[in-house]
């Protein structure tokens, strides 16, 4: 672990902090960048019923490899870690800059995903090693305000570099990126790494990915590439929910498995971690297929349509700001509930007017929604531990984010199998202003329920006025 003695001279701290904000950019760019190109990219490469995969495949693989590197940074140390994981983001842009085909693409992204995952635990660790309690606070800032500003520079670069026909720069832009900060970090970034007696939980972390990937392909492949109740998309399923089952025989005996289970003996962190898994849905629904919409209906620029987008980011953001009030004066699940009931309201609003589109109307209904969505981040999180002991936050918090990674991938899975049907049931021409309106609407509608669902968990949730853990006293 880094101490501030073992970094330096305080004023060292600055390149360093700058190398995680343009880490973590990374990161959060690519995480919007992709949606607006997705028309330009069908176009290029063809495969629309396989461009869900490029959000699912990217957001899979870093979850599962989370718990991984971190593991692997108790024993090797931050920085090896970090740089690996910006050498293989690096070369994975690259490849996916020169893919060329849709499957190309995806696996390329999936390697992306591996990068990612050693990133953003290695950024989140490393700010707690050197700096202080009081400083963390300040500097978290400093580092959250990249996702928003990522946010809404993702989807209008993506629209930029759409509308000029060169959709391939935005893999391309990373690479400067990732010079930039892994340069800052073996330049500024120096640590005495105390060795841990930690295993990692390969077999687990296998078993969850091949299951997850099972469950995806028989989701998106499923009446496109075979009959819904084949042979061949019975036994996908079936292989899945087999692996599942291993996958939780394996936790139980696992010295440090990659999901604990007993978290999700506490009430609080399970429901939560069931909203933020529907959350994650929603999310992943809109940032994929509204570009597509606007585009496709209404023939609209990349640009416009990532503007359209980026009002969900914005709302987020602010809301996120305001929550800390709300739940301290009316409790977390106030808080909570008020912001699932704008998710939900926000996704019926633009399912029942997806037949007459409007960039403004869009953007408006997703302003909500980004507002209801940082009303729920925050304070779930926030509830979650303060529900636990001081020694089970890290598994708790952890357990939260890796149910809306895995929510993004699961539904982004389910959403493009329900555009794909449409896609099918009229005709197979995915560019058809009605089928585009008709399969977006349809895709937007399945957000809506997931919204609904949202609401009905947050009531469900037991109440936050009951007993929390007392935190622990904080220690130099």
């Amino acid at each position: 672990m880094a101490s501030l003695s073992d970094v330096g001279l305080r004023s060292e701290r600055g390149p360093i902090l700058l190398a995680i904000m343009v880490a973590t950019c990374l990161v959060a760019m690519t995480a919007t960048i992709v949606a607006t190109a997705v028309p330009s990219i069908v176009d290029d490469l063809g495969g629309y019923e396989s461009f869900p995969w490029i959000f699912s495949i990217f957001v899979l693989a870093q979850a599962v490899l989370t718990p991984v590197h971190a593991k692997l940074a108790d024993q090797l140390g931050r920085k090896p870690v970090l740089l690996w994981g910006i050498g293989v983001f690096l070369l994975a842009s690259l490849l996916c800059g020169f893919a060329w085909n849709m499957p190309s693409l995806i696996v390329f992204r999936a390697l992306q995903g591996v990068g990612a995952g050693a990133i953003m635990p290695m950024t989140v660790t490393m700010l707690g090693d050197i700096y202080s309690v009081e400083e963390r606070a300040r500097v978290q800032g400093y580092v959250a305000s990249m996702w928003g500003i990522a946010s809404v520079v993702g989807p209008t670069v993506g629209g930029v570099f759409s509308e000029l026909g060169i959709w391939r720069w935005i893999f391309f832009l990373n690479v400067p990126l990732c010079l930039l900060a892994a340069w800052l970090l073996v330049r500024n970034y120096r640590e005495t790494v105390e060795k841990r007696d930690s295993r990692i939980d390969w077999g687990g972390a296998v078993l969850l990915t091949a299951a997850l990937t099972l469950l995806m392909l028989g989701i998106l492949q499923g009446g496109v590439a075979w009959a819904w109740m084949s042979t061949v998309s019975i036994g996908v399923f079936a292989g899945g929910f087999v692996l599942l089952g291993v996958f939780v025989l394996v936790e139980r005996r696992a010295p440090e498995p990659v999901i604990p289970l007993w978290i999700f003996t506490r009430p609080v962190v399970a429901w939560t971690a069931l909203l933020n898994l529907v959350m994650g849905g929603v999310m992943i629904g809109y940032t994929a297929y509204v570009p597509t919409y606007l585009e496709g209906s209404l023939g609209v620029s990349p640009l416009v349509a990532g503007l359209a987008l980026a009002t969900m980011t914005i709302g987020w953001p602010v809301a996120a700001a305001l929550s800390g009030r709300v739940y301290l004066r009316r409790g977390f699940s106030f808080a909570i509930t008020c912001g699932t009931v704008c998710v939900a309201v926000a996704g019926v609003a633009i399912a029942f007017l997806s037949g007459w589109p409007s960039p403004w109307v869009v953007g408006g209904l997703l302003l909500v929604t980004g507002f209801g969505l940082g009303f729920v981040a925050a304070p779930s999180l926030v509830r979650v531990q303060s529900s636990v002991e001081w020694a089970e936050r890290g598994v708790a918090s952890g357990t939260v984010m890796f149910s809306r990674a895995i929510g993004q991938s699961l539904v982004a899975a389910g959403l493009g199998a329900i555009a794909n049907g449409i896609v099918l049931s009229r005709g197979g021409d995915a560019q058809d202003v009605d089928t585009v309106i008709a399969s977006s609407g349809a895709v937007f509608w399945a957000a809506a329920v997931c919204g609904v669902a949202m609401v009905v968990i947050a009531v469900l949730t037991p109440s936050d006025r009951k007993r929390r853990a007392r935190p622990r006293a904080v220690e130099d």
